[in-house]
């Protein structure tokens, strides 16, 4: 994969990044999935913005947003995390998945230091989730029409994670 990856505050990102990046999301969560909710949130105005694009190319090809402690829960946060339909299976989302949460230090300034990251993950990925140290916590929910479970990746399994 010849990627290039870029982590940008919302004011930073330019026109067609946005663009791109909204149309990605839209693709995926309104369009293949079939759903109808709420993208823009007001959480992307706060959040780090992570694009992983094709380097020929310039096509945005994986996306995630990174939340601040605070934003949405007490811990830092990753979503919206998303891969091109033509790219998955290819090990891109792992590779987008560690590199949001080496974002996710980037918020108290201490890359690569310890922190906890909770996301609300869509259920049927909790395998994906549970390989880069995500745990579930409480039951399974509904969240725009979608099975989703709340996941914790605890400030330990970074140590871990750091250590191998």
């Amino acid at each position: 994969m010849n990627l290039q990856w870029q982590i940008e505050r919302f004011d930073a990102l330019e026109l067609r990044q946005l663009y791109q990046l909204l149309q990605l999301r839209q693709a995926v969560f309104a369009v293949e999935q079939q759903c109808i909710y709420q993208d823009l949130d007001n959480l992307d105005l706060e959040s780090f913005h992570l694009l992983g694009c094709h380097a020929q190319s310039g096509k945005l090809l994986a996306y995630a947003r990174c939340l601040p402690p605070g934003l949405k829960y007490p811990e830092s946060s990753i979503g919206r995390v998303v891969v091109d339909l033509s790219w998955r299976g290819k090990g891109l989302g792992h590779a987008l998945l560690r590199r949001a949460i080496d974002c996710c230090a980037l918020f108290d300034g201490n890359e690569g230091g310890v922190q906890a990251i909770r996301i609300s993950a869509q259920a049927y990925l909790e395998p994906f989730y549970r390989v880069h140290g995500f745990a579930p916590q409480g039951d399974c929910y509904i969240e725009d029409g979608i099975k989703h479970l709340e996941m914790l990746r605890s400030g330990e399994s970074l140590v871990q994670d750091k250590n191998k």
